[in-house]
């Protein structure tokens, strides 16, 4: 057989190189025909998790989303979530108000939706009122004469008390004199005078003892004047305060009692409003605002921070469902640790910080409490503490705001402990695959909390119906975004575009991201050619421009091949040497480019040595690889004597390390070729893995590969005998762009398809690989039969070599290699 039958009999055609959309099978004139009721296509598997976590009710049913960026896993879950919000009943509204008996620990009160507000209204109505009737009250003349008469009926009672105490010092000879210190007797002289100190000093001494004998017996009736004047003054102070008390009771009592029958089916409400009233009689010199204060210290008052002292009777609406239709829907597009759980607020007053139950602020759990939160796993897990908070609270089934320090067991601050709300609320996270599995390895409560997955996958299977629901869905971005319409031909070339994202001719990206993409760039370059349509050509080059864009790197590379720099060969034949091909991604970019191969081959029993894994620069699967490699010699090659082989592979011209076992079929053909002796054809590139068998498994970036070796072909002139050898399996994955198709087409360029390294090696040789016979020896002039030939020999030489060694004493080791 020559060496075109063999390459003839695995030759791929054109039509098998790609699939092309057909226009008139999408029945329909342009993307305006289409239906817009689209939402999401290809994820039934997704939706039916979703629809189901969704529905049900029960602890512990919260939703992980999974699924890569722009598969619309997002968009969708939260369509869905808005879809069914409507149907829940409203939540109620939250409050939190002042706890009199303990005001670090504020209470929580529901009402109904709507009544939150109202409440809040209504107590400030109550605060307004009372304010006024108390300012009127104590205003009036009324209390003014009572209070008069209270203060007068005291100060004459006090007063009767001073003088009777007055008239007896008068009796003895002495005169009462006040000071900030107390009461002071002071002796008089006939005319009523005091006695200066040195006037008394210099009185005999018995009439000193006698006046000091009069002070005596008066200063057990000052000290029981003065009781009973201190008596007196309290009563007083008491009997003010009863007046003070029973004018503002009568001024509050009446709104109190009429907002009381307000919430009687409340009955935190009451409870508080019962609380309030009371504290206000409790506190009515405060709350009566009489700016004593002020007037004894006008300097201070200034300084001080005024406060209004009703604040503390205020209501802190913390959640509010007034205008709410159904059950909230919250997206926390930055799930801190307190935007979740809530927090409460610090001012600064001279230094310190402070705070009060007016400054809690209510967290993303209280707004979606009694429907849908829906967060992205990522944002969460990068905010510290954020993902434990939300344990927590999913865990107990509460919110409970507590500062971060306490929550995290650090040392415990002053602050406030408000009432822990009740949580009712259905958690969508939304992540990739990635972070679903590792929360599920490392975290034993995730799988509790987390019960729902919905898998997004990145593909969906290629049907007629699954074609008219991406045409619909075009139509559907075309609307929204007011963009031009799509004609037949450019509908089926997104289509296209799209089976080339999946990398499949028999299945469509469900990344609609990137197909929206393109949707937007070729509506934009059809208006700046002033077309009222998107065709065909504006899709495409919507595409090449997008490429454009990313290729530099793709350039670079080829301008090295073809100045000779990185050396690849796509023309002649030489033995031991092949063309691999290997993809680079660089950022939203994938491209793929040729890499020369080179095996070696000599006496020895070292098997094959991998260069990359000795200079550790071999990944685990790369490494992998080749032993498979030296097994499957083995297995075909030394059935009847040791495998005597020293043999090394490497990718030449390689400064980074290398991953994957795509390239091993590629290995093997130059191992197989270099003890063959047999020239491989350098025009010919080849990809795939091997098992030890010799059958060629499938590989990933397969257009990639193929169209970076065109293009390397094409930049140094194609010959008409160049192309690419890929496993069959990848056959179904091709979607190559239409200049390489056309290359073929023209017979100037070729893709062939093969099942074992046999066909591949008949391929790149133009040899047959053979058979081998019953006795199990292949033909001499096959691949194979040179391949046993070469190793036979290599043994037989070995054996010698070894042989010769005893004779020497050195145990036939080959000699160590000068250093350096």
């Amino acid at each position: 057989m020559t060496s075109s039958s063999l390459r003839d009999a695995r030759r791929l055609p054109p039509e098998a190189l790609r699939w092309t959309c057909d226009p008139a099978g999408l029945d329909l004139a342009s993307s305006a025909e289409a239906s817009t009721d689209a939402q999401i296509i290809g994820q039934a598997r997704a939706v039916r998790a979703l629809q189901f976590g969704l529905t049900i009710d029960q602890s512990g049913y919260n939703i992980f989303v999974s699924g890569p960026p722009g598969t619309g896993r997002s968009t969708y879950a939260r369509a869905e979530v808005e879809r069914l919000a409507p149907d829940r009943a409203v939540p109620p509204d939250w409050c939190y108000v002042r706890n009199f008996a303990m005001a670090d620990q504020p209470v929580a009160i529901s009402l109904p939706a709507g009544q939150g507000r109202q409440f809040r209204h209504d107590v400030g109505e109550l605060i307004t009122e009372v304010r006024e009737g108390l300012r009127r009250a104590f205003a009036s003349d009324a209390y003014e004469r009572q209070r008069a008469e209270v203060v007068k009926r005291y100060e004459q009672a006090v007063g009767e008390i001073w003088q009777g105490l007055e008239e007896q010092a008068r009796g003895r000879g002495l005169m009462l004199q006040r000071t900030p210190t107390g009461i002071l007797t002071v002796p008089v002289d006939l005319q009523g005078r005091p006695v200066a100190e040195e006037v008394f000093q210099a009185l005999p001494e018995t009439e000193r003892q006698r006046i000091q004998a009069r002070t005596r017996e008066l200063q057990d009736e000052v000290t029981e004047a003065l009781r009973k004047v201190r008596a007196l003054e309290r009563e007083g102070r008491d009997t003010l305060r009863d007046l003070e008390r029973k004018t503002a009771q009568f001024m509050i009592d009446a709104p109190v009692t009429r907002l009381k029958e307000q919430y009687a089916a409340h009955e935190k409400v009451v409870a508080f409003l019962e609380a309030a009233q009371q504290d206000m009689l409790d506190h009515i010199a405060e709350v009566r605002g009489d700016g004593e204060d002020e007037a004894a210290a006008p300097a201070v008052a200034a300084m001080l921070p005024r406060r209004d002292p009703f604040a503390r009777y205020q209501v802190n609406l913390l959640v509010d469902h007034r205008d709410a239709q159904g059950g909230p829907v919250i997206v926390e597009t930055n799930p801190t640790y307190y935007n979740l759980v809530g927090k409460a607020e610090y001012r600064a007053e001279f230094g310190a910080l402070v705070t009060d139950f007016t400054m809690v602020k209510a967290g993303a759990l209280h707004r979606a409490n009694g429907g849908y939160l829906i967060l992205q796993a990522r944002d969460v897990l990068s905010n510290p503490f954020a993902y434990e908070g939300l344990k927590r609270a999913l865990r107990s089934r509460e919110i409970r705001i507590e500062p971060l320090g306490e929550a995290v067991g650090m040392m415990p601050a002053a602050t406030l402990r408000p009432e822990p709300i009740p949580l009712d609320v259905k958690v969508v996270l939304v992540g990739t695959p990635d972070l679903y599995h590792l929360l599920y390895a490392l975290d034993e409560e995730f799988e509790k909390l987390f019960k729902i997955r919905a898998d997004f996958d990145i593909v969906m299977d290629r049907t007629p119906e699954t074609e008219h629901e991406y045409a619909r869905a075009i139509a559907a971005i075309c609307r929204r975004d007011g963009l031009c319409e799509f004609d037949p031909s450019a509908v089926a070339s997104v289509l296209e575009y799209s089976a080339r994202l999946a990398a499949s001719q028999d299945k469509l990206s469900t990344r609609f991201n990137e197909v929206v993409e393109i949707v937007f760039e070729a509506a934009a370059w059809a208006r700046q050619q002033g077309s009222d349509r998107v065709t065909r050509d504006h899709v495409r080059r919507a595409i090449e421009e997008k490429a454009f864009r990313s290729n530099l790197v793709e350039e670079k590379i080829r301008e090295l091949i073809i100045k000779g720099q990185l050396l690849v060969d796509t023309e002649g034949s030489v033995v031991g040497q092949i063309n691999g091909l290997s993809v680079l991604q660089l950022g939203d970019y994938t491209f793929g480019h040729p890499n020369r191969i080179t095996a070696r081959a000599s006496v020895g029993a070292r098997g094959i040595i991998n260069i990359e894994r000795e200079s550790q620069m071999s990944g685990r699967i790369h490494s992998k690889g080749v032993f498979v490699l030296s097994s499957f010699l083995a297995s075909r090659f030394a059935q009847e004597h040791p495998l005597s082989l020293s043999a090394s592979l490497t990718f030449e011209q390689l400064y980074s390390d290398v991953e994957g076992d795509s390239a091993s079929s590629t290995e093997l053909y130059a191992i197989l070729s270099e003890l063959a002796g047999l020239p491989i054809d350098q025009g010919i590139a080849t990809t795939g893995s091997v098992n030890q068998k010799g059958e060629i498994q499938p590989i990933g970036g397969v257009n990639e590969k193929i169209e970076g070796f065109y293009y390397a072909c094409k930049a140094k002139g194609l010959t008409g005998r160049q192309g690419v050898i890929i496993p069959h399996q990848n056959v179904r994955d091709l979607m190559l762009r239409d200049e390489v198709v056309a290359a073929v087409r023209d017979g100037r360029f070729h893709v062939w398809a093969v099942k074992s390294v046999d066909e591949g090696i008949e391929i790149l040789t133009g040899t047959p690989a053979g058979t081998p016979d019953g006795a199990g020896a292949f033909p001499l002039d096959s691949v194979n039969g040179r391949v046993a030939a070469r190793l036979a020999e290599l043994a037989r030489r070995f054996r010698e070599f070894s042989s010769a060694g005893d004779r020497r004493g050195d145990g036939g080791q080959p000699p160590a290699s000068p250093s350096a």
